[in-house]
């Protein structure tokens, strides 16, 4: 995003940063106000809840599965894997709540209509010459499904006599949304979970390190700008039909860019002890992948920092893609975490050590570029002269001779405060 020039008045401190960094989130989220983003706003809202769970499930199903590997406690496996996979198995169900109570429905109502999905009789039911299969239109047919259930409702709230409410909504909703579900959605759905699938594949296995470098380098911009709640089912989908997500630890690599980002800034601003103070306390929470405080409080609101931040997220993001073109994917069981926090929840088509070696490279190659870039490219000289001045000392105190103080016979410190912060690096 472009931005001013900064000044010394804007820009100098920590505060004005962070006062200029919630401007501009101010400004983006009214911006972000348009029928569509709101929109996927309330889709967000829908599958936002259901994070806790997939996160305490992944990791479950990764604990389980290195303990598969290492053939340590077989009896006790079984278990992890219905702790793990229960919740993948219904989690049609908890959409289709929350999509009635986000549309202003009945939830159970929606939860019910939701349900049909993952019903095992439906392998009896035939549509569009072939049978179905549980769970076939994933969280996308449970989205359209309760969806459909509140405009049922509501249209029956207008229309059926209070007296048989009780016993005509209901019944009306469940019915209707369930049949137009079973000989509908479900196929329709179906195909099209299928093809986020491929298209995914085939993005990665083709594109490879380019797509990885234009995923990874777009992710925070699509952030400001609310595009990326659309992700957040694409995400849902991709865990429910392979058991990960390889979208997800690319576009974490945007916040190992930030990270590398903000440690150039803390090297290059070393006069500024204020914005150095805010990086100290931001970079443990950066490297756990909570972004916002470094974007929001740093790099945003200086400007051409957060343009190369999102150039080092690209490299990371590019090493990603490389390796699963090269036939190694990298996903993740859960939406949510990213940075360091992510390593727990890792999955993909190999062992787990090369998973997370891949991953950690990605990373680090985020923290060197989002470094070197900012550190080289991040700041015009400019810049650096208003960001790095010393506080302004009183005008009488100055001496006028400064240029040259080993001319003065008098090194000045004596007993009282010097006005010249020469020892301050």
């Amino acid at each position: 995003p472009s931005s001013p020039a900064p000044s010394p008045s804007a820009t100098a401190t920590a505060t004005a940063l962070a006062e200029r960094g919630a401007a501009i989130r101010a400004e983006r989220k009214q911006k972000n106000a348009t029928p569509l983003k709101l929109m996927l706003r309330r889709v967000a809202n829908i599958f936002v809840p259901l994070i806790p769970a997939l996160i305490g499930c992944g990791i479950v199903a990764g604990l389980n599965g290195l303990l598969t590997n290492l053939e340590w406690l077989p009896s006790l496996t079984p278990a992890l894997t219905a702790i793990a996979s229960g919740f993948m198995s219904l989690i049609a169900v908890f959409v289709g709540f929350n999509t009635a109570r986000e549309f202003g429905g009945t939830p159970i109502l929606g939860g019910a209509a939701a349900a049909v999905i993952v019903f095992p009789g439906v392998a009896d039911v035939s549509a569009f010459g072939e049978k179905l299969a549980p769970g076939q239109g994933g969280v996308l047919g449970a989205l359209f499904a309760a969806l459909l259930a509140v405009y049922v409702e509501k249209a029956c709230r207008r229309f059926v006599p209070q007296a048989l409410d009780v016993l005509i909504t209901p019944t009306l909703t469940v019915l209707v949304a369930g049949l137009v579900t079973l000989f509908g959605l479900m196929y329709v759905c179906g195909e099209l979970s299928t093809g986020i699938g491929h298209a995914a594949d085939w993005l990665l296995k083709h594109g490879g390190a380019g797509a990885g470098f234009i995923l990874g380098g777009l992710f925070l911009p699509l952030v400001m700008l609310g595009l990326h709640q659309a992700l957040i089912p694409i995400h849902t989908t991709l865990i429910e039909q392979d058991g990960y997500t390889v979208l997800l630890p690319i576009l974490a690599m945007a916040g190992a860019g930030q990270v590398g980002a903000a440690l150039a800034i803390y090297l290059r601003l070393r006069r500024n002890t204020s914005i150095r103070t805010t990086i100290k306390s931001a970079l443990p929470a950066g490297f756990l992948g909570v972004g916002e405080p470094l974007i929001y409080g740093v790099s945003l609101p200086l400007g051409r920092p957060f343009i190369t931040a999102c150039l080092g997220g690209a490299f990371g993001g590019g090493v990603v893609g490389l390796f699963y073109q090269l036939g190694t994917s990298v996903g993740s069981t859960a939406i949510g975490p990213s940075g360091w926090a992510l390593f727990p929840l890792l999955k993909g088509n190999h062992s787990l050590g090369a998973i997370a070696l891949i991953y950690a490279l990605g990373l680090a190659v985020g923290y060197v570029a989002g470094f070197v870039a900012t550190y080289f490219f991040g700041f015009s000289k400019q810049m650096l002269r208003e960001l790095n001045a010393e506080p302004e000392p009183d005008a009488a105190a100055q001496p006028a001779t400064e240029p040259r103080p080993e001319a003065d016979p008098d090194p000045g410190p004596g007993p009282g405060p010097d006005p010249v912060p020469a020892a301050s690096t």
